[in-house]
């Protein structure tokens, strides 16, 4: 792109710029109620539209609440019982309102008030809420006046501050003359400031800076389509560096968020400051742009990102191919033979779920190479029956049966070990020892989900292609037939059929432009355990259609357990002897 052309880019269009805050209608409102629970009920309106300094109009009424005024509201307003006796009824209000105030920018002070009993009202009388733009002054008081030029900014200290001509005395209309007067003070005060618009004006309400607000062009060239976003530096005679990607279904709309008020995340803010531009990539389907994200982060690693920055700090277990296994922690699974099971967010977590084999089998938990002719002198916990003790010379047979078993935990069917893990259980809540029991059921059910995962992965990886479509509705981006070609467990193509086009015709173009993909050695996914998580997800969701399959999709039809049905096991309900033949 030439200077000329990145220039032309960087000018705001109409739409940039937003509503001059002197042609933009305001409709500056104050509600008087019977209190401040959500049993009160307004006792009067008032509201006084403007527009470039004029007064456009006013509405002011009293309403009959349909309950009794407390007598402090009385004296604190002077509204009383007597008054609002004849009074319309909200009911017959409202709708005058909402008319009054079409269009316009609702103004009040503590905007939270007064908004939260008109969006009540509205939802209670079946009428939608219109989706004003809504200004508070005080909050934007708190940000446009110096530190310690007022007191606070109760509407009283700032008409007094403002030299209103109308002083607020707890009535609506009174209230909000005065509103206006404190509303044009605060304009006049953040005109000097750069904030010449509607959009600007909430931005600065909400701390947005003008470094930040001016870099909302960078949108503008965006495309409107599903796609990953690529915040980057790049300073003179340095290379690009990647500042935060992100994913999103309408690419320019979330990038924009960014520079307006929209976006309250400290880092964000900061990210923002110290980049220089922004990238995009269209995909064609939302998994696609889920797994470019997450590939993209894998890649350069930006410190702005929170979430997906470390894919492979995962741990697994490992039960080692010695001649007396046993369970090994380790960073990733290998081409070794030997059997894995994960994966685990962290190394504490899989330490845990050891320690729920350890309580149901007898496994060694020493590291020592044990030969054949070992003899040693054993340990405490071969003395307590923990460990069968291969280290002695005990029942080589008998060990191996047990690492069997646990082999059959991690490949095949959960229940025994939950059977096991739950007879202990059962012991420690019988001796009262309530909190061992409850540490005991958590890695229980860290030990269930982990196993359900694990075949979740597993399946996926034994499929050599799937191929799947999900129709997808306007006004959804790229609405159709969207096509994934899974080979592996790594997204190999991706495609959208619009409406009217074969899909089997788009899906065999996707099948052709695919990218190969070999298998893992060690039986897992050819993709990061994220990337692989995300697309079982979307082969999961109702209304997918499997179009062809290399492979078995499957998974133990004992590897997960029911929520129901986890206590009858743990408590040992169930027939063993019939369960586990």
């Amino acid at each position: 792109m030439t200077y000329a052309s990145q220039m032309a880019a960087l000018q705001p269009s109409l739409d940039d710029l937003g509503t001059p805050l002197d042609e933009a209608v305001f409709c500056v409102v104050d509600l008087e109620t019977t209190g401040s629970g959500p049993e009160a009920s307004i006792t009067e309106f008032g509201a006084v539209k403007v527009r470039g300094g004029e007064v456009l109009g006013e509405f002011g009424t009293l309403v009959n609440p349909g309950t009794h005024i407390p007598g402090f509201i009385a004296v604190l307003t002077g509204i009383t019982n007597q008054m609002v006796d004849v009074a319309p009824r909200l009911a017959e209000v409202l709708p005058s309102w909402l008319e009054f105030s079409r269009g316009a920018v609702l103004v009040a002070h503590n905007a939270r008030f007064d908004i939260g009993f008109l969006k009540r009202a509205c939802e209670q009388l079946g009428y939608p809420w219109p989706g004003h733009t809504i200004v508070d002054t005080v909050g934007l008081a708190r940000q446009a006046l110096l530190p310690g030029e007022v007191p606070n900014v109760k509407l009283h200290t700032l008409a007094d501050h403002f030299h209103a001509a109308t002083q607020p005395n707890h009535r609506a209309l009174s209230d909000a003359r005065a509103t206006v007067d404190v509303l044009h003070g605060l304009l006049e005060r953040v005109g000097n400031l750069g904030v010449l618009t509607i959009e600007d004006l909430k931005e600065f309400e909400h701390r947005v800076s003008p470094q930040r607000r001016a870099k909302r062009t960078w949108a503008a060239e965006l495309p409107e389509a599903p796609g990953v976003y690529t915040f980057y530096s790049q300073r003179p005679g340095q290379a690009r560096q990647v500042l935060y990607v992100g994913k999103a279904s309408n690419i320019r709309r979330r990038v924009r968020t960014y520079f307006t008020s929209s976006e309250t995340r400290p880092r964000m803010d900061e990210m923002v400051r110290v980049a220089t531009g922004v990238d995009a990539v269209v995909c064609a389907t939302e998994l696609e742009a889920e797994v470019r994200e997450l590939r993209t982060i894998a890649a350069h690693g930006p410190r702005y990102n929170r979430r997906s920055r470390r894919q492979d700090k995962v741990a697994w277990i490992k039960l080692t191919c010695e001649r007396f296994p046993r369970l090994s922690v380790v960073s990733s699974p290998a081409d070794d033979q030997a059997d894995y099971w994960g994966p685990f967010s962290s190394r504490s977590a899989a330490q845990d779920a050891c320690q729920v084999i350890y309580d149901a089998y007898p496994l060694r938990q020493c590291t020592m190479r044990i030969g054949a002719k070992t003899a040693g002198a054993g340990c405490v916990l071969g003395e307590l029956g923990k460990c069968l003790a291969p280290c002695r010379g005990n029942d080589p047979e008998g060990y191996a049966a047990v690492a069997g078993r646990v082999r059959q935990a991690f490949s095949s069917d959960l229940r025994p070990t939950v059977t096991l893990i739950g007879q202990r259980i059962a012991e420690l809540s019988a001796q009262q020892r309530y909190e061992q029991a409850e540490i005991l059921t958590s890695r229980l059910r860290g030990y269930i989900a982990t196993t359900q995962r694990f075949h979740r992965l597993i399946g996926l990886s034994r499929c050599r292609q799937i191929v799947a479509a999900q129709w997808v509705g306007a006004p959804a981006p790229n609405s159709g037939w969207q096509i994934h070609v899974v080979r592996f467990g790594r997204l190999a193509a991706a495609a959208t059929a619009p409406a009217g086009v074969n899909p089997l015709t788009t899906a065999d173009e996707a099948l052709r432009m695919a990218e190969t993909v070999l298998p893992s050695p060690h039986g897992m996914p050819s993709a990061s355990v994220e990337e692989a998580e995300r697309i079982a997800a979307w082969l999961e969701r109702p209304g997918v259609r499997l179009i062809d399959i290399d492979g078995d999709w499957s998974m133990p039809l004992h590897c997960g357990i029911d929520g129901a049905d986890l206590p009858r096991l743990a408590l040992g309900s169930y027939d063993s002897a019939a369960e586990f033949a």
